[in-house]
C-alpha cells in the first residue's frame, strides 16, 4: 500500500472516535438553507468538543473554531473550513531538512516504552531503501538487552552498527561511530540513545554531552534530533516533548503506534503547540511499518477530502 492507504488504515480508530461526531456537526451546518449563515454558538461548541475528543488539544481546537468563525462565508462549507485550518496548522510546522552533511547525524531520543529502539531499525531500513547508506550507533550502554535488540533490527535492516561494552560512556560510542562512518563513507548515522524520563536531570544532561562530542567530530552534528512519542499517550506526550526540546534540541517527531490509538489528533496538537514537524509515523510492528509523514495525505485520509481549496504551495 502507498502512504495514503497506510495512513488511512492507521487512522481507523481515530475516525471511529471522531469523524462520526464531526460529520453530525458539519452536515447540519452545511445544509443548503444554513450554509450562508454565520455558524451558531451551539454548533461551535459541538465542533470544539468533537475536536478535543480526538486529542487535538484545547489550544489547537480553539484556533480552529476561531478561524471558522472568522472565515465563514457564502458558499464555503464548515467541513472545508475545518480541514483547511487543520492542514494549515500542519503545514506551518513543517521544516526542510538539510542533507548537506556527510554523514548526516540523527540522534533519536525518548522515554522508555515508546518503541524507540525498534523505530531506529525501521528508520535505517527506510533510509537504505531510499538509496542512502545508513549506520546505527548503539549509544544506549546501560542495558545490554537494548543493544542486543538493536543489533537484531540492524541485521533485519541490513546495515552495520557500532556498539560498545555495557556501561561504556555513550558519548565515546558516538565519537567512535562517527569516525567509523566517515571512514566507511556512510551517508547517515542513527544514534540510538538510552530511554530516559524527562525528569531525570543526569540522563538529560548526558544528551547534551553527546551533542557536544558529535559536533566536534562532524560539523553542526547532530543535524536532526528526533523525539519518539507514543501516540497512545495523547496529550501527555506534549510535556515530554517540551522537556526534550529544552535539553536535547529536538527538531522533529517520530510518532509511533498511530494504528493502535483513537488519539490520532495528537498530530495536530504537536504541530500547533510545539511547532514541530512530524517526520515519520509508525503504523505497525513490521520493519516496513515506519513511513514519512505527509500533511496533505493525513488530512485527506482523516476527512476523506480530495483537496484543501486555496492553500500555500
Amino acid at each position: 500500500m502507498g502512504f495514503f492507504d497506510r495512513i488511512k488504515q492507521s487512522l481507523t480508530r481515530t475516525k471511529e472516535q471522531f469523524v462520526e461526531r464531526f460529520d453530525e456537526v458539519v452536515n447540519r451546518a452545511d445544509e443548503p438553507d444554513r450554509r450562508s449563515r454565520p455558524v451558531d454558538l451551539e454548533t461551535m461548541e459541538a465542533l470544539e468538543e468533537a475536536l478535543i475528543s480526538a486529542d487535538i488539544g484545547v489550544a489547537a481546537s480553539d484556533q480552529i473554531v476561531q478561524a471558522v468563525k472568522a472565515k465563514r462565508r457564502t458558499g464555503q462549507s464548515l467541513r472545508s473550513l475545518v480541514t483547511e485550518e487543520i492542514h494549515a496548522i500542519l503545514r506551518a510546522a513543517e521544516r526542510p531538512i538539510s542533507q548537506d552533511h556527510k554523514p548526516h547525524v540523527v540522534m533519536i531520543v525518548g522515554v522508555n516504552g515508546t518503541g524507540k529502539t525498534t523505530t531506529v531499525g525501521k528508520l535505517a531500513r527506510l533510509i537504505k531503501d531510499s538509496g542512502r547508506v545508513p549506520m546505527i550507533c548503539a549509544a544506549d550502554t546501560f542495558r545490554a538487552a537494548a543493544v542486543e535488540q538493536l543489533e537484531i533490527w540492524a541485521n533485519r535492516a541490513g546495515v552495520d552498527m557500532v556498539r560498545a561494552r555495557t556501561g561504556a560512556d555513550p558519548a565515546a560510542v558516538v565519537f567512535d561511530a562517527l569516525v567509523a562512518a566517515k571512514a566507511r563513507g556512510r551517508d547517515v548515522v542513527l544514534v540510538d540513545t538510552a530511554g530516559r524520563l524527562h525528569t531525570r536531570v543526569n540522563l538529560m544532561s548526558e544528551l547534551d554531552k553527546i551533542r557536544r562530542v558529535a559536533t566536534k567530530e562532524v560539523a553542526d552534528a547532530p543535524h536532526e534530533v528526533l523525539l519518539v512519542l507514543d501516540a497512545t499517550v495523547g496529550q501527555n506526550g506534549l510535556a515530554q516533548a517540551r522537556e526534550f526540546m529544552a535539553v536535547a534540541g529536538v527538531n522533529g517527531i517520530i510518532l509511533t503506534k498511530l494504528d493502535g490509538t483513537a488519539k490520532g489528533g495528537i498530530v495536530i496538537a504537536i504541530a500547533h503547540d510545539l511547532k514541530l514537524p512530524i517526520r515519520y509515523v509508525g503504523v505497525g510492528e513490521g520493519i516496513d511499518d515506519l513511513i514519512p509523514f505527509s500533511a496533505d495525505e493525513y488530512v485527506q485520509a482523516l476527512f476523506e477530502v480530495k483537496d484543501f481549496g486555496d492553500r500555500p504551495s
